[in-house]
């Protein structure tokens, strides 16, 4: 008897080529669109784009409305932390919750022992990997999948590039259509920028102090949740001749700590929230402070507690209080933490 995969569909090339590669490898594949959200129009489109690739591929598909778990999981994470003057990434706490969580839940539900998304990652069961493109590459958003999970993944593009998905897409009639859509927004409930959802939940708009790194005023600003570290425009610096930039932000006191452009370095930053594939107290090895940043080697130290610290060997610019750290040794992720 075939294995059942339970495919995360969105209605997007990357699920759809996905589902196509799992059955043409011989497993039964029943599909799952997951509603996250009430954008108005979001959903209707791309369920009608999931039944017409269940219909080509003759496989069972289930529309499965998560959208108050991931309001209260993701979405209130999201404001709440920037109402703290955090800087959060709500994908990877998707990942950890919603994706690699309630979908595994569901598919227990169905009886289907794997799980496969169109994420360009490699996974061999204990351990997840970068994906062959560097450009596409997404496992740092996998950073804190829980271990027990990695066993039921399945990644079929970790080894594709994107414009392969899509010329395999485009050679096949009825599906040559999700091969010319544009790309999804990283972000699925941001339309524009984060600052039009923040504004419909509370005053943004709060002109406060801007501060250098020692406390002294410096000039101003129109509301800190307007700014993240490494920001270098939308508030003021009396007598400035060169650019400033974010450097913190102080939510308690709507204030803005800014500077120049070498005091955005940084060589050490604590973390929590901390989830190992492999177990460690002390280790060296590399680490991603952001999903576009360059992995960098660095020393992580774990108390008992289960706080940690980490030293870059090369320091970095813009590391913000609510990111993800991904850590790595190569092209394997060993394992996550939110950077405080």
């Amino acid at each position: 008897m075939a294995q059942k995969v339970l495919v995360g569909m969105s209605g997007g090339v990357d699920s759809t080529v996905t589902a196509v590669l799992l059955q043409r490898e011989g497993y039964e594949v029943v599909g799952v669109y997951m509603k996250l959200h009430d954008k108005p129009g979001y959903h209707e489109e791309n369920w009608q784009k999931v039944q017409k690739v269940a219909d080509f591929l003759g496989i069972e598909v289930h529309f499965h409305d998560l959208s108050e778990r991931f309001k209260s999981e993701v979405y209130d994470y999201f404001v709440e932390s920037y109402r703290k003057g955090f800087t959060p990434n709500p994908c990877v706490m998707c990942n950890r919750t919603i994706k690699f969580g309630e979908m595994v839940s569901f598919a227990d539900s169905i009886g289907a022992e794997k799980i496969a998304t169109g994420h360009y990652i490699k996974c061999d069961g204990n351990f997840v990997y970068a994906a062959e493109d560097p450009l596409k590459d997404q496992s740092y958003f996998l950073c804190e999948v829980k271990k027990e999970v990695l066993p039921r993944l399945i990644f079929p593009l970790g080894n594709w590039k994107k414009s392969d998905v899509k010329a395999f897409a485009s050679e096949i009639a009825p599906l040559k259509s999700f091969a010319e859509q544009p790309e999804s927004s990283e972000i699925c409930f941001v339309e524009n920028s984060y600052e039009e959802v923040l504004a419909r939940h509370m005053r943004i708009d709060k002109p406060g102090e801007t501060v250098d790194k020692e406390g002294n005023v410096v000039g101003h600003h129109k509301g800190y949740m307007h700014y993240t570290v490494g920001k270098r425009r939308g508030f003021y610096v009396h007598g400035a001749h060169e650019p400033h930039y974010v450097l913190g932000v102080d939510a308690e006191n709507n204030r803005i700590v800014v500077g120049k452009k070498e005091e955005l370095l940084t060589d050490t930053f604590e973390i929590d929230t901390i989830n190992l594939f492999e177990p460690f107290r002390k280790r060296e090895c590399e680490v991603k402070v952001r999903y576009r940043s360059q992995s960098v080697p660095c020393n992580v130290v774990i108390d008992e507690r289960g706080k940690g610290k980490v030293t870059l060997h090369t320091p970095v610019y813009g590391v913000a209080k609510g990111q993800a750290a991904a850590f790595y040794d190569g092209d394997r992720l060993i394992g996550g933490a939110v950077i405080r």
